[in-house]
């Protein structure tokens, strides 16, 4: 192909992609997850050999974090924080985090410098995930079977002596899956099994809705999200038998929290569906 065609048609590329980002709703969704995922996997690459020195330091994550907090502003999100007071003490707990999408590391990464020593349970999916997986692991990520309950049991019993030995926040997903819709879903047990036998505190930690975000629609627009850090809630004397009592306070506390931030920055972005949400938060109530 004649060179002055080729150059023709780049240059053609260069001034579509600009209209394409700013007219098609899809467009703009699968280049923000996809420059999302190749920013994080590029930082990744970058920091291996930089953990490899301290192989699976949890303080490794907030080296990665004063970097990868950047990605926030490229996609046009920004994360307000609420209760930084009880993520800044040094304490062993289990923090427990309502699920929406990938994107939830990124509100991770302006809280970790913050929470200082955290890590995470994650699926042990994510670890064949290279380099993002990798570099996780050299951060002393507890990658769990969710297929096989047995090893999941021992690799969280094993987290909770680690964690209440070196005073580490061990952040996990309750909800197990991601959910966008609205609500906070039901919870799994581990997180709790582990708080009451290690006698550890539960720290709730409640992201608002997503509103800009829509998988199924495809889309993905700027947008504002509270973080908010609920007071610790204590398992001193709990038993067994006090699990789901807990599951329940702690479910009721976070989705109360989810309703009115959600409704909160609604308003504050003047979007319609401050009024839906303050339905649900008198349902609720």
């Amino acid at each position: 192909m004649n060179p002055m065609y080729v150059e023709l048609l780049m240059a053609i590329c260069c001034l579509a992609l600009p209209f394409l980002y700013e007219s098609s709703q899809s467009f703009r969704f699968y280049v923000k997850f996809i420059s999302y995922y190749v920013v994080v996997s590029f930082f990744a690459v970058l920091f291996i050999p930089i953990f490899a020195f301290r192989p699976k330091n949890v303080r490794n994550l907030v080296i990665s974090s004063y970097i990868c907090k950047n990605v926030s502003p490229l996609l046009g999100l920004k994360w307000i924080l609420r209760g930084k007071e009880h993520l800044e003490k040094e304490r062993a707990c289990v923090i427990v985090a309502n699920h929406q999408s990938s994107l939830d590391v990124l509100g991770m990464y302006d809280m970790w410098p913050i929470m200082d020593k955290c890590t995470v349970v994650a699926k042990k999916e994510l670890f064949y995930i290279w380099p993002f997986g990798l570099a996780s692991w050299l951060c002393g990520l507890i990658f769990i079977d969710r297929m096989n309950s047995n090893k999941a049991k021992e690799a969280m019993n094993e987290a909770g002596e680690l964690i209440k030995r070196k005073k580490i926040k061990l952040w996990v997903f309750p909800e197990g899956t991601r959910h966008n819709t609205g609500e906070i879903h039901g919870f799994k047990k581990g997180a709790f099994h582990l708080a009451i036998a290690a006698q550890l505190p539960i720290l709730p930690v409640v992201y608002s809705r997503y509103y800009f975000l829509d998988e199924k629609n495809k889309r993905f627009d700027t947008g504002k999200v509270i973080i908010t850090t609920l007071a610790p809630i204590s398992t001193e004397g709990m038993t067994t038998e006090d699990l789901e009592k807990l599951m329940d306070m702690t479910h009721k506390a976070m989705s109360e929290t989810y309703l009115e931030t959600s409704k909160e920055v609604c308003s504050m972005c003047n979007l319609e569906d401050a009024d839906g949400i303050k339905e649900k938060t008198k349902t609720m109530n």
